[in-house]
Formats: structure tokens, sequence, C-alpha cells
């Protein structure tokens, strides 16, 4: 023990390797590409009507996102081990900016869908490979601190999100979030090919099948991936659970609050950006383990006031408040943790754990408008807190059941096969 606490605190004196810019700029970068998967959450009532699409199937437009999440996962995010990652982001961001025009201009259902398949691959490639980026350009001492501010970025992006869709669907419609969305990818295109830290060769070459297949034995062999990312997948299964579900009540009466208020609602999470930033820093620190439990407690308190919608807004409130605040330190806890556990392979790793990130979101977002229909909000928030009260009971689980010579924490330094 006194080992690990003089280890932790040279590592914390340690100078940092990356600028305050450079940290800014990964966390606004990363913002605004994982925005591009969230825009359509609260227009779904919009998207509903202009398609002709039921309310108890609209959940397939975020499970089409989804899809494409894992796609981008399995076949995209890993590439940023073995291309340079400069080009490989400024690349995806020229892409994306093409897809969501294509959003803006869908026909059909079966149009709409393909470019949210689309949109939801390139917006998560981009998204996971920042962060990688993010993860390899800084040095281990500092590397929780990083991440930490990148996934804040992500979160702050996610908020405003829902924010700036609704505010521009009331002036111009839903098509023209994605019409501006392609203007701003263009704008962030020139800023990552000018800005970002260049950094060396991937240490291992390989062809791309035994790349995608690296990535696999990883989620067989990583005992820490396992346990974190299965704690990822019930995390954002209850995330998506709220989040889809929402724009459902607060747009109909006796609220029947406008795309602009909905979407304002997610500011009041920001706190969870706060959380990002000093759970990274406790990760750098060795604190993993008690500040998962803390944040999962958060995270299943939260259904109790979003249970109370009905009685009281400021119950909407709060309830988001610990929801986002619970999420957001896991997610980074779980990130500094992977990451911990190799010296390298940081897309593989982000691609093999975000797998569990898109399984959860996908099936938080299908169940949610399904019990919607079926129970109401407080089926869904009944929904929300077994998925939440789940993860608790999960990761103390994998405290107790761990094998004699394995370990749940991340070793302080490895190498990646």
């Amino acid at each position: 023990m006194q080992a690990h606490a003089i280890t932790s605190a040279v590592q914390v004196s340690l100078p940092p390797t990356l600028s305050r810019g450079a940290v800014l700029l990964f966390a606004c970068a990363s913002g605004l590409s994982v925005a591009n998967v969230y825009y359509a959450q609260p227009l779904l009532d919009a998207l509903a009507s202009d398609f002709s699409i039921p309310h108890a199937a609209i959940g397939t437009v975020v499970g089409a996102t989804q899809v494409g999440c894992a796609l981008a996962l399995v076949l995209l995010v890993p590439l940023g081990d073995l291309l340079d990652r400069r080009r490989l982001m400024l690349a995806q961001a020229l892409m994306l900016s093409a897809v969501l025009a294509f959003v803006g201009l869908a026909w059909s259902p079966a149009m709409l869908l393909l470019a949210m398949l689309l949109t939801g691959a390139l917006g998560t490639a981009m998204t996971q490979g920042l962060i990688a980026y993010a993860a390899s350009a800084a040095s281990e001492n500092e590397r929780g601190r990083v991440v930490g501010a990148a996934q804040g970025g992500v979160f702050l992006g996610l908020l405003l999100a829902r924010m700036l869709a609704g505010g521009i669907s009331d002036i111009g419609g839903w098509r023209s979030v994605y019409l501006c969305a392609a203007g701003a990818m263009l704008v962030l295109a020139l800023l990552l090919g000018s800005r970002l830290p260049r950094l060396g060769p991937a240490p291992h070459r390989m062809h791309y099948l035994r790349l995608i297949g690296s990535t696999f034995l990883l989620l067989r062999q990583d005992r820490v991936l396992q346990v974190r990312g299965m704690l990822a997948l019930l995390m954002f299964a209850a995330f998506n659970i709220f989040w889809s579900a929402i724009v459902l009540p607060l747009s109909a009466a006796p609220y029947s609050f406008s795309h602009t208020a909905i979407g304002a609602f997610g500011l009041v999470g920001a706190a969870g950006a706060l959380a990002a930033a000093r759970a990274g820093r406790w990760a750098d620190q060795g604190f993993e383990q008690a500040t998962t439990f803390g944040a999962l407690v958060l995270l299943l308190a939260a259904w109790i006031p979003l249970f109370m919608l009905d009685m009281s807004l400021w119950a909407l409130v709060i309830g988001i408040v610990l929801l986002d605040l619970g999420g957001q330190a896991i997610h980074v806890t779980n990130q500094s943790m992977i990451f911990r556990s190799h010296a390298d392979g940081h897309s593989r790793l982000v691609a093999a754990y975000m797998l569990f990130y898109a399984a959860g979101s996908g099936l938080g977002a299908l169940a949610t408008t399904a019990v919607y229909a079926a129970a109401g909000w407080q089926g869904v928030c009944l929904l929300g807190a077994g998925v939440s009260g789940l993860a608790l009971v999960f990761w103390a689980a994998s405290l107790w059941l761990v094998l004699p010579g394995q370990a749940i924490s991340a070793p302080r330094s490895s190498k990646t096969g």
C-alpha cells in the first residue's frame, strides 16, 4: 500500500506533456463529433410525424444510429492503431460532413434510417478515435486527467446537441439541424488538420484483418475490459432509457414543451462534465473502485426523483443531475482503467470497450419507447431503476468473484501483446 501511494504521488507530481490548448482541442472536437449522434433524440416526435413512423417504433431511429456505432467500433475505430491518427481524423470529419447533409435531405423512412446508421458510424469513429488519440498523446501520469477532459467534452457535446437540435428545429425545422451540423464539421476538419499533435508511427504494423481480430482477442482475454465493459453496457442502457423517452411526456399534455425547452433540460446535467474531469484525476490516484461505488449509487438513486415527473419538474432536474453525475463518473473511470492496462493499442481498447456502450444504448432506446407505449413514464422509470440496480449488483459480484491471482483493477503498466 505504501509503495502504491508513493507511486501515485510521484505520478501526480510529474509535469504534463500536453498543453492546455491541445487538451481543449481534444475536448471540443470530441464534443462536436459526438453531438452528431444525438441530435435526433429531442426530434423524435418531429421525425415520427414527418415520416409517419408510430411512436412505439420511433426508437428504431436511435437504434439505427447505434447499429452504425457498433459497426464503427468493429471496423473503423481500430484503424487508429494502424494509420496516421491525424490524417484519419481529417478524412473522417470530411466524410461525416457529407453524411450529415445526406440526413438533412432524406425523403423516406428507409433513407432516414440509412443516413442515421452512417451518422452513428462516422460520429462514433471520430469521437472514440479522438479519445484514443488523446490517451496516446498523454503521458501515463496525466492520462486519466486528459481522458477525463476529453470525455467531459463528449458529455457537454451530448447535452448541447439536445439543446441546439431543439432550438434550431423550432426555428428552421429538423432538417436545418443536420445541414448546420454538416457545416460545423467542415470547420472542425480545418482545425484538426492543422492543430492536432503529431504522434510517432504505430509500434506494431499488421494487416487490417489481424488488427480487427486482435480487438476481439482483447475482449476475450482482458478481465478489466470485460468487467468495465459490462458496467458500461448497463450504464448506457439506463442513460438511453431516460433520454430516448423523456421527449415523449414533455412534448405531450400537460407540458407540451417545444423542442427548445426539452433540449434545455439536458443542460441541467452539465455537472456530469465536472464529474468526468474529477473521476479521471481520482483514477490517476488509484481510487477507481470507491469512485465506481459512489457513481453507481447515484445512478440508481436518480430514478427516485425521475419517477416524480408528474408531480414536479424540479424532481426531473434533480434526477437528471444525479443520472449524469453517476454515469459520467463511471464512464471516465472505466476508460482510465482500461487504457492503463495496456501501454499501446488504445484504439482497439476503446473500440472493444465501446462495443458494450453501443449494445447498451441500442437496447435501452428500443426497450424504452416500447415500455412507454405500454406502461407510460412510470414504467420507463422502473425499467431504468432495474437496469441501474443490476449494474450495482454486477459490480459488487465482480469484487467477490475475482479468482486468486486475478486483478479487478488495472495494473499501473503493462504491454499489449
